[in-house]
């Protein structure tokens, strides 16, 4: 399935006062790293991706992580991001993420495919034929970086 990869300088502003990643910070990486590898697949930012499929978003229903090893201002990590799961609205995401070439995290998160309602709500909606052949595809985009 598609995979992405996706560099993230840590700043400053990540870290808590004993110097290393607030944990709520990996996954605002990791859903910077999943927007990345959707607009790598779909050739197109996701404020375009949005429009075009005409959705309201893909918000997050499960997600959880082991963390293995901290990362602190300065250091520049890489998350390997992956499709492991196509559903019927839904799609999984495995996260890897590598500091010094060793995995430091690992991540998981389920996406759900929503489009507004008749009321002004959401409701979760088919993947289109195309996102799903998309999201199949054996590819690897060139790197990214998270601040570029």
């Amino acid at each position: 399935m598609f995979t992405n990869t996706t560099r993230v300088e840590i700043q400053f502003g990540d870290c808590d006062p004993a110097g290393i990643v607030y944990y709520p910070n990996y996954f605002r990486f990791f859903d910077n790293a999943t927007a990345g590898m959707l607009s790598a697949a779909f050739g197109m930012h996701k404020r375009n991706w949005l429009q075009h499929y005409g959705i309201a978003g893909i918000p997050m229903v499960d997600t959880g992580a082991r963390f293995i090893r901290p990362s602190s201002f300065g250091d520049l990590v890489e998350i390997k991001s992956e499709i492991t799961e196509l559903g019927r609205s839904s799609f999984s995401v495995q996260h890897s993420l590598f500091k010094d070439g060793e995995l430091a995290i690992e991540a998981h998160e389920k996406r759900v495919w929503v489009v507004r309602d008749d009321q002004g709500g959401i409701r979760s909606a088919p993947l289109p034929d195309q996102v799903r052949q998309l999201l199949s595809a054996e590819a690897e985009s060139a790197e990214r970086t998270e601040n570029d």
